[in-house]
């Protein structure tokens, strides 16, 4: 029987594509006890980055707030892979932390990690109410936007 995350994913049209692979030497979450850590995601699609440059430069705050979006569809997709699959094991979502590849006089950084955090609570509902931290950073791996992590506690 589908959890209530995997209907609300359904209403909002989204499909979780298949986990992104570690780009280096780490791995893509790690769960403690009751929490599952999840490393950086990047806003990937179908393997491939979707979303490339610099905030207020390349990308206009909208474009960044859509590549905050998939890093957060990202992180579910390694959530539902820790989780073996069932996504109703989440309880809750802890924390975000999201990096923005930015100009120099660039001071929106919330607004843009405002794409992850309304879609997550979007689908958890109030569990998905959440601290986060949302910093500029002047260069991200592969020139993206955009890159978010999570912890979430689990069942």
């Amino acid at each position: 029987m589908p959890s209530q995350i995997d209907l609300r994913l359904k209403e909002k049209g989204i499909k979780l594509d298949a986990p992104a692979p570690p780009a280096a030497n780490y791995v893509p979450f790690v769960i403690s006890q009751s929490q599952i850590f999840v490393s950086g995601q990047l806003p990937m699609a179908e393997g491939k980055i979707k979303y490339s440059g610099r905030v207020g430069a390349e990308l206009s705050i909208d474009q960044a707030r859509d590549a905050a979006r998939l890093c957060e569809i990202n992180i579910l997709s390694q959530g539902n892979s820790a989780c073996n699959g069932d996504l109703g094991r989440i309880r809750r979502c802890v924390k975000l932390g999201g990096f923005v590849n930015a100009v120099e006089n660039f001071e929106q950084h919330p607004h843009v990690i405002n794409g992850a955090s309304d879609l997550i609570v979007d689908i958890l509902g109030d569990p998905g109410r959440h601290a986060r931290s949302a910093v500029g950073d002047p260069h991200l791996p592969f020139n993206v936007p955009v890159e978010i992590d999570a912890i979430f506690e689990i069942r």
